[in-house]
């Protein structure tokens, strides 16, 4: 095991080389990550230049903005929900516009850009394993894709947020068809809102979100076609891996 998988996130993922910790997850000892240790200084240089909000340390804002950040370090770079801090695996489920309710397990296994958008005409969760959701969203969004609490409408222990995700389409997007669509660097922004059921710990039992999933794919595909061949992401092998989806 290499020795730099260990450990803390580095201050620049943190926040502090901006002057202000927004993301203090600690791992616990021996964690497997997905990809390596996550490196977030690129995605954090997108939020502090482009956040619409600065909530004060201490208010129910900046709680609930670290606490979402520490949720997006396991649920995307931590493959095993026995290793997760931020929710009681025993209890949690995730639901979607009132949609399934869905488990800690499965969310490791699809991941959140395949268990939030689900299926588009433009874009199946069904057909993308975790890696192939990750690298697609990776290479739309080349400088991060951030998150920000906007504001709390009710307290603990029911959680109620205004969330907005943005971030500059300056890469490519592959669309359900394998088209290729090139961005012009315009910040897209999506916006939304959380009931996230929490214990007293602030650790996370469930997550009521709601929001307009064309709102992530539909401007994505306005940018200019690539003109290659094109095939859609999932291959036959890479379908096997899949997980379906049921209630």
């Amino acid at each position: 095991m290499n020795i730099n998988e260990q450990g803390p996130l580095s201050d620049a993922s943190k926040g502090l080389t901006y002057g202000e910790l927004i993301r203090n997850y600690e791992p616990v000892e021996g964690v497997k990550w997905r990809f390596g240790k996550p490196n977030y200084e690129r995605v954090n240089k997108l939020y502090f230049q482009h956040r619409s909000k600065i909530h004060h340390e201490g208010s129910l804002e900046h709680i609930v903005n670290s606490v979402v950040k520490n949720w997006e370090v396991e649920s995307h770079h931590i493959a095993d929900p026995h290793q997760w801090k931020t929710m009681d695996i025993s209890k949690f489920q995730a639901m979607v516009n009132g949609g399934c309710p869905y488990n800690a397990q499965f969310m490791a296994d699809v991941g959140p850009y395949n268990l939030l958008p689900g299926e588009l005409p433009d874009y199946s969760a069904k057909a993308l394993t975790f890696e192939q959701s990750n690298s697609n969203f990776g290479a739309t969004f080349a400088d991060g894709y951030a998150w920000e609490c906007l504001d709390v409408l009710a307290g603990p222990p029911n959680l109620v947020f205004r969330w907005r995700h943005f971030g500059k389409f300056s890469g490519v997007y592959t669309d359900k068809q394998g088209v290729k669509h090139k961005g012009n660097g315009e910040i897209l922004n999506l916006i939304g809102l959380c009931i996230a059921k929490v214990n007293e710990s602030l650790i996370i039992e469930s997550l009521d979100i709601y929001y307009n999933p064309s709102d992530v794919i539909d401007p994505l595909m306005k940018g200019p076609v690539l003109v290659e061949d094109s095939r859609p992401i999932g291959t036959e092998e890479a379908d096997t891996k899949t997980v379906r989806y049921s209630c």
